[in-house]
């Protein structure tokens, strides 16, 4: 089956916005950790970063019911170019003051991002679209991966931090290009209001959607984990740009092998969750040995398990969320949003008590991400089954 025109076309958006994360993800993280080696400071970045995705997710979706999506992109260039302005000019002797600094213009691009792709894909995508687009995307990530980490690696060993910075300015052009060329949706013409109705019982109006919501913050604990701890991982065996940049293109080529199974093996997609989800709990419970070797083996199971749940698991909420309305897609998306943030705070800020990858706290979070990993799929599995077996069309069951 190919993608729609349109289709393609957000496509691209993700890849602009993909080689700009990528490096956020990657270098600004290692340019915090390399000051001082503290993993509070990472925490720090991440906690102030998604408490400003949340916020700005909602903002976002504010502005669909007035502008296009294209608006959210050209937003989201804006702020791009002020984080690099900022990485490149601003000096402040209160250190926490200034990762907030720059976090918060990070966590408004990742917040005007998700709440245009997701509206864009609902609206959009039909059946098997939604897992074609996952794949493609994650093709899409995986050779970013790949390739951006190296050449800005060698790009920061040639002219250093600044002069990477001033290079992403062109990316961010790129991306306020390719504004002008995504589909343009809108909730202008709706005569509801996006905050009128937003109560749980009404925007969570089927049982399907109702076991979305247990599997979204279970999700959110383990995603922020594996997010969080993968880049501590790798910091902690290696501080040099090129072996880092190399350790992720191992990641990478691993997701790339995930994928061809996934594609070439004919496997039920509840299957291939639940064996994500043990890469998944493989990877997560490595760490109790604290060895250089096992902390990048952790790394790779957890990035072959975020392939199979990343594609499986988002494809399963946007088909049961695609068949509702369009306003009704925007209230689900921010709650949605909502639960998966709140999840990956309580996560952060437990985690800003941890200073090594030893003692009470951190085996903590390995327990408590290790639960959620096994719960997962579960919460998702029921979700699907309700939705396939009441055919649901537009909401058609109402809360009971």
């Amino acid at each position: 089956m190919q993608l729609s025109g349109a289709m393609k076309r957000l496509l691209l958006m993700n890849a602009a916005s993909t080689i700009i994360f990528n490096y956020i993800g990657i270098f600004v993280n290692l340019f915090i950790w390399e000051k001082n080696n503290k993993i509070s400071e990472v925490v720090w970045f991440n906690l102030v970063l998604f408490v400003m995705w949340t916020l700005a997710f909602g903002v976002g979706s504010r502005l669909l019911t007035s502008f296009t999506t294209r608006v959210l992109i050209r937003s989201n260039a804006i702020c791009g170019g002020l984080v690099f302005l900022l990485l490149s000019t601003l000096e402040l002797d209160n250190r926490l003051l200034w990762i907030a600094i720059i976090a918060m213009p990070i966590g408004i691009m990742w917040g005007f991002y998700a709440s245009a792709q997701n509206i864009t894909l609902s609206v959009f995508g039909k059946g098997r679209d939604f897992e074609q687009y996952f794949s493609m995307s994650n093709i899409i990530n995986q050779v970013i991966s790949i390739v951006n980490p190296i050449a800005f690696a060698l790009i920061i060993k040639w002219i250093g931090y600044s002069g990477s910075f001033l290079l992403m300015f062109l990316f961010v052009a790129l991306l306020m290009a390719v504004s002008f060329f995504i589909p343009t949706i809108t909730l202008a013409g709706s005569t509801e209001k996006l905050f009128q109705g937003l109560r749980f019982q009404l925007v969570f109006s089927t049982s399907a959607l109702r076991w979305m919501v247990p599997s979204l913050l279970a999700a959110g604990v383990f995603l922020q984990f594996q997010m969080l701890f993968a880049l501590v991982f790798t910091f902690s065996v290696s501080e040099d740009k090129l072996i880092i940049a190399l350790f992720n293109v191992l990641y990478a080529s691993s997701a790339i092998g995930a994928m061809m199974l996934y594609r070439r093996l004919r496997v039920k997609e509840g299957l291939w969750l639940k064996i994500g989800m043990t890469f998944l709990a493989v990877g997560i419970l490595l760490p109790l040995l604290p060895k250089a070797p096992i902390l990048i083996l952790s790394n790779l199971f957890t990035t072959i398990g975020m392939f199979y749940f990343g594609t499986v698991w988002n494809t399963r909420q946007f088909r049961i969320i695609s068949k509702q309305p369009a306003m009704q897609q925007a209230r689900i998306f921010l709650w949605r949003e909502g639960c998966l943030n709140v999840s990956r705070i309580g996560l952060l800020v437990v985690a800003l008590s941890v200073q090594d990858l030893h003692g009470g706290t951190f085996y903590l979070l390995i327990a408590l991400a290790l639960v959620c990993a096994f719960i997962v799929p579960l919460f998702s599995g029921k979700s699907t089954e309700l939705f396939e077996r009441q055919g649901e069309a537009g909401g058609a069951e109402v809360g009971r």
